[in-house]
């Protein structure tokens, strides 16, 4: 639901203070409330928690900050903590194991940017509302002291959060300048919460999408995977195309703004991708309750059409837009933009798979495949099958209802199909009949070629025809090896 409705129909503030006090009483946060109160310190929790408490939303991270120094932190936890560590010292911030609850405390801070590097001249501050008044967005920007359960506000972040605006506590001009992340943070934002860019924020970032390229690789791509992650991440998807930070970040994206579908009718493939996205997600959550955002599953929607402008081709027969070979070259450009963003190989690797794979299916609605064709698509999917099967379906976004149900129940046909084949053998991961040493000790050769290509020939024969056992397979590979003078 919108967070621009009337607030009303979300929690109430009773309600939101509420399951604050009932989070300051948990064992954890009253212990670690007691000892920092008995340091004659302050305390408070702030930014997120404090946020999605009054969304309704669960409270994951447990984040506060204090007028005490790093120094003081550690002394503070020494008593009560079973761990600490200070990998963000530098930064003011000390972590702590406190009741089997991971903590982290941050000194009150007052940095100031290089405008030029962007990297912050760290200076601790005394007051909460300077540091509050620092922060991202004004949403982010409210704390609640401990124990003294008082909401401090000095944005007005709950008018915003109650209005579903997004809004930087200090101008937003000055805000992105100080750390030009913050605007992927705010796609990031308007996808997770439903929120909207406040007009002036939305103007400043436009004005310095530039200075994007200024931020890693490594932190722009852990937040398109926080967007990514969203219930629905096409909102803030929208905001990055439509500001231009796109261009520079995921370029191929606003790219298909301007291709049409092969069919050159309702949709283009920016929409078409997003709608894609979309459906996937929905998939996704059907087929996977409960589980963690599928974010390979979701880079491959929204990136599997990204090859559509570059084999861009009209046929004057049929008079149709066509992209033929897509599929292989927007797995390519996939492979390129991921490894500039620094994903993981494993990531790269799942995702242009998916990409490459994704129109293998369609041909099979115009003729039944062989149980070897199934052997082959299962085979090449390998552990992506599951999210082929996702991918697949959600491809099609046609309006009409007629090819629509047609698809769908081609699909269905082929998930039983390869249902009915992996209770008959095993296609999951299939190899041959005869192993290497096997292989080796029929035709009495030692390691070399000749035992990989006899391994891919048996492999042949066992996606054509299923399993043969071992005495039929020996009989196919002397077969073979007398043909090419290996007996």
């Amino acid at each position: 639901m919108p967070l621009s409705l009337d607030f009303v129909l979300m929690e109430s503030v009773v309600e939101a203070m509420a399951r604050l006090t009932a989070l300051a009483a948990s064992p954890a946060v009253a212990r670690l409330t007691a000892a920092f109160d008995a340091a004659g310190k302050e305390l408070a929790l702030v930014g997120g928690p404090v946020r999605d408490a009054f969304l309704g939303r669960p409270v994951n991270d447990l984040d506060f900050t204090t007028n005490a120094t790093p120094d003081e932190m550690l002394k503070i936890f020494a008593p009560i903590a079973t761990a600490t560590w200070d990998v963000g010292r530098d930064f003011g911030t000390i972590g702590a194991m406190v009741e089997g609850e991971r903590i982290e405390v941050t000194t009150y801070r007052a940095d100031e940017y290089d405008r030029e590097t962007r990297k912050p001249s760290v200076a601790f501050g005394t007051r909460i509302d300077d540091d509050l008044l620092r922060r991202d967005f004004t949403v982010n920007a409210m704390a609640l002291t401990l124990p003294g359960m008082t909401l401090v506000d000095p944005s007005n972040g709950f008018a915003d959060l109650a209005a579903g605006i997004l809004r930087t506590p200090s101008p937003a001009e000055v805000s992105f300048a100080d750390d030009p992340l913050r605007m992927m943070r705010a796609a990031r934002f308007v996808a997770q919460l439903g929120m909207t860019l406040a007009p002036e924020a939305d103007l400043a970032l436009r004005d310095r999408v530039e200075s994007i390229r200024m931020i890693s690789a490594e932190r722009v791509r852990d937040e398109l995977i926080k967007t990514l992650a969203a219930d629905d991440p096409v909102p803030g998807i929208r905001l990055l195309v439509e500001s231009g930070l796109c261009d520079i970040v995921l370029p191929e994206l606003p790219a298909l703004v301007r291709e049409h579908d092969e069919h050159g009718r309702h949709k283009d493939v920016y929409e078409h991708s997003l709608k894609v996205l979309s459906k996937s997600i929905a998939l996704e959550k059907e087929r996977n309750p409960g589980a963690e955002p599928d974010i390979i599953g979701r880079l491959a929607a929204l990136l599997h059409d990204i090859g559509k402008p570059a084999t861009r081709s009209f046929d004057k027969p049929s008079k149709t837009v066509t992209f033929y070979g897509h599929d292989v070259v927007g797995a390519r450009m996939a492979k390129k933009r991921l490894v500039e963003l620094r994903f993981d190989n494993e990531t790269i690797s799942r995702t242009t798979n998916l990409i490459r794979l994704h129109l293998r299916f369609f041909g099979y609605s115009e003729g039944a495949w062989t149980d070897a064709a199934i052997r082959r698509y299962v085979r090449d999917a390998g552990e992506e099958l599951a999210r082929l099967h996702i991918l697949v379906r959600s491809d099609v976004t046609t309006r009409n209802e007629r090819r629509l149900a047609a698809m769908g129940t081609a699909y269905d046909d082929l998930e039983r199909r390869i249902a009915e084949i992996r209770e008959r053998e095993e296609i999951d991961a299939i190899r041959p009949d005869l192993d290497g040493e096997q292989i080796m000790a029929i035709l009495g050769i030692g390691p070399s070629r000749t035992v990989g290509e006899a391994w891919n020939y048996l492999l042949e024969l066992r996606l054509d025809e299923g399993p043969l056992g071992e005495t039929e397979a020996e009989a196919r590979l002397r077969a073979w090896a007398a043909g090419r003078d290996l007996a």
